[in-house]
Order: C-alpha cells, then sequence, then structure tokens
C-alpha cells in the first residue's frame, strides 16, 4: 500500500468568536447597559485601609471629613445583603494595599462589558496600585481581563457609563485624560460599540454618575445645570426621558444621582434625596432608600461602590 506523507501539524484554528466561547470557558460574565437585570456584583468591604484615615490627613485622601468605619462597614453590609434579597451574587475584593482607603469605590477601578473588564488607572496619585488587587479578584473569578489601561494614559471607571449595546457615554476631566479615554474608546470599538457621547467634566467633579445616571431602559436622571447639552441631545434622540435633578444639595451634598438600577426602573438610592425621588417615582420608577450618610464622606456612594460582573443584556431585560 502506497504510504501517505502528511505534512505539517494540520491543526485549524476554531472560528468561534471570543463571545461566543466565553460562557463555557470563562464564565457567565456580561454588561452593556446600567439597568440591564443586575445578577452578580464586584464589591471591597472597606477593610483596615480605611482606618487610616484621621482628622489629620483625610484631605490627602480627597476625603470630606474620616468615616466611623464600623458603621461605614455596616452601611454596606446593608447594601450587599439589599442585592442579596433581589437575586445579585455579591463578590468580594478579597486583598488591598493597606494605606488605599478610597478602595471601597470600586466603580473607579473598572469599566465592564459583554466580554470582560478593562481594568482602570486612578487619576489621582493616592488610588494608584488599587488596580492591582481588582485585577488580581477578577482573575480568581475568571473574568477575562480586555485591557490594562497604561502608557500615559489614566481613566477611572465612573468615567465610563453604557446607554445601549452601541453606545457608551465616555468622560474626560480630572480623572480621565484623553490618552486614557482613547484607550478605553480603542478596546470598545473593538467588541462593537460604535457610538460614543463624549462628555467634558466639568471642573469640581470627579465623575459621570455625579451629574447623570440612568434608570430605566429609557430614562435618565441628571443636573441640568452642569450636564452639557451634547450629552443630553443623543439621549433625547433615543427617545428618552430627562428627569431633571434641581435640587442643588441633593446633587452636590446627599449624592442623589449616586443610584444603581436592579433592573429597568428598579433603583436602589442613597436616602436623604425627597425630592429626586418623587420627581423618579412620578416617572414611573421604584426607588428603595439606602443610608450613605457615612459612606458619602468619601465623596461615593452606592453606584461609586458597586461593579456590574453580570447584567441580562438590555434587548431581554
Amino acid at each position: 500500500m502506497p504510504q501517505i506523507t502528511v505534512q505539517g501539524e494540520r491543526w485549524f484554528p476554531s472560528e468561534k468568536s471570543f463571545a461566543e466561547d466565553m460562557p463555557h470557558l470563562w464564565g457567565d460574565w456580561y454588561c452593556d447597559s446600567e439597568v440591564g437585570k443586575l445578577h452578580t456584583v464586584l464589591l471591597r468591604r472597606p477593610g483596615a485601609e480605611i482606618d487610616i484615615v484621621n482628622q489629620d490627613n483625610y484631605t490627602q485622601f480627597r476625603w470630606k471629613s474620616p468615616m466611623q468605619t464600623d458603621r461605614a462597614r455596616r452601611q454596606q453590609d446593608v447594601l450587599a445583603q439589599l442585592y442579596r434579597e433581589h437575586g445579585v451574587q455579591v463578590h468580594y475584593v478579597e486583598n488591598m494595599r493597606p494605606d488605599r482607603p478610597n478602595a471601597l469605590y470600586l466603580r473607579d477601578l473598572i469599566v465592564m462589558t459583554p466580554e470582560g473588564a478593562i481594568v482602570c488607572r486612578p487619576g489621582i496619585e493616592a488610588r494608584r496600585g488599587e488596580e492591582r488587587y481588582v485585577a488580581e479578584q477578577l482573575a480568581k473569578l475568571g473574568v477575562p481581563i480586555l485591557k490594562t489601561i497604561n502608557g500615559d494614559g489614566y481613566f477611572d471607571g465612573a468615567c465610563a457609563m453604557w446607554v445601549d449595546r452601541q453606545t457608551v457615554i465616555i468622560g474626560t476631566g480630572a480623572r480621565a485624560n484623553k490618552s486614557g479615554a482613547a484607550q478605553v474608546e480603542a478596546e470598545l470599538r473593538n467588541i462593537g460599540v460604535t457610538d460614543f457621547i463624549h462628555f467634558e467634566i466639568p471642573y469640581g467633579h470627579a465623575h459621570i454618575d455625579g451629574l447623570l445616571n440612568i434608570c430605566d431602559k429609557k430614562k435618565a436622571v441628571l443636573f441640568p445645570w452642569q450636564v452639557p447639552y451634547d450629552v443630553v441631545k443623543p439621549l433625547l434622540d433615543r427617545d428618552f426621558t430627562i428627569i431633571e435633578a434641581t435640587n442643588l444639595a441633593e446633587v452636590k451634598e446627599s449624592f442623589c444621582t449616586n443610584f444603581v438600577a436592579l433592573e429597568p426602573g428598579k433603583v436602589l438610592m442613597p436616602a436623604g434625596n425627597p425630592e429626586t425621588k418623587a420627581k423618579m417615582e412620578d416617572a414611573g420608577v421604584t426607588v428603595i432608600e439606602v443610608e450613605m450618610d457615612e459612606i458619602m464622606k468619601g465623596w461615593g456612594a452606592i453606584h461609586c461602590m458597586t461593579v456590574f460582573l453580570r447584567r441580562d443584556p438590555i434587548g431581554s431585560s
């Protein structure tokens, strides 16, 4: 019999996309909105790192004042329990540098996508290095890391906000420079995002969620005097209802836009915002209040602390 000579290894690549492979190779991770039904979150329960903040040093960490640390932990524990009661699985970043008390505001360290996480590089020196421990936890959980912001770029995760699968708001300002924003945008384009709404975050504000947030499939809450028209107009073009938060104290002091949607039209919101809460309820949104006054001493609240690891695609919510 003639012998057949096989030359080369004859290996052929799989033509499956990364998104097709991800559920069985990595896990069920996905986020393309602020409001798709929430299934899995990542938090950092305040550890010993918040104990270092005192009356002599709190300004170097950009805090309003030191926290009553046990009370701050209890407030976050209540939030975590509310997530669980609504069917949300809660994971924690287990390790952290002992000199990084801002690490509880975990949102700033990750931009979550339909195909995994972009690990951020904080804008302020007092937070640099937190991202290493976030990357460690993502790896433990099996969440793909698509990108780590590098070079001369810096970008806080709360400077990005999903509108829908094709549309993302990208902010630049004190916590996100053009290099960092361009890196995020390039990675999102690589996974199918086509439309970007550019938001120049005003002086004195760190992140988008201090001025704007999405509470339902087509409803957004925003502070009208500092959100640019060029950000609002694309939302109006997509048939969004705009709920104007106009109580200055609620926007600036009790963080009325710093809420998290459990599902379309149902949110967990910091307590102490009666005017904005009433406007949201009038628009058909269910609001569950959560005490956050101790957490707010570090200039953050519910949205700042929460990374969405899995939400239903917005089209199926």
